[in-house]
């Protein structure tokens, strides 16, 4: 089981605020600040870290389960309205398998985040 995940960041403020928004449909809140890195979680479990560094992180695909297909709506919105790159609007990909339904965005650094639901 993984614990955590740390991507590096090339700026701080800007990944913050696009993560905060874009994963808030998620129930997914900054947990923990200090001045070169960010925690994301839920409850008290950090398990998305944000940290200002180079080399920054690059080509990483990112995908949060969702219980259900209106919080993958949700988040693409979120996302976008944050300031992601669209890279999949929300449907099937029936190709993966008849019930995933997910939603592609590229953050500030260009790394893939996607919400999924498999109901």
């Amino acid at each position: 089981m993984i614990d955590h995940v740390n991507l590096s960041v090339s700026d701080l403020a800007a990944s913050r605020s696009f993560y905060e928004k874009a994963l808030e449909p998620l129930g997914i809140t900054v947990l923990s600040d200090y001045s070169a890195a960010v925690g994301l979680g839920t409850g008290s479990d950090d398990f998305l870290w944000l940290v200002e560094r180079s080399p920054v992180s690059q080509n990483v695909h990112l995908a949060f389960g969702c219980e259900d297909r209106a919080v993958v709506d949700r988040f693409h919105e979120a996302a976008l309205a944050a300031g992601g790159s669209d890279n999949g609007a929300p449907g099937l990909r029936e190709t993966y398998h008849p019930n995933y339904y997910g939603a592609f965005v590229l953050d500030p650094d260009g790394n893939n985040i996607e919400a999924v639901c498999h109901q």
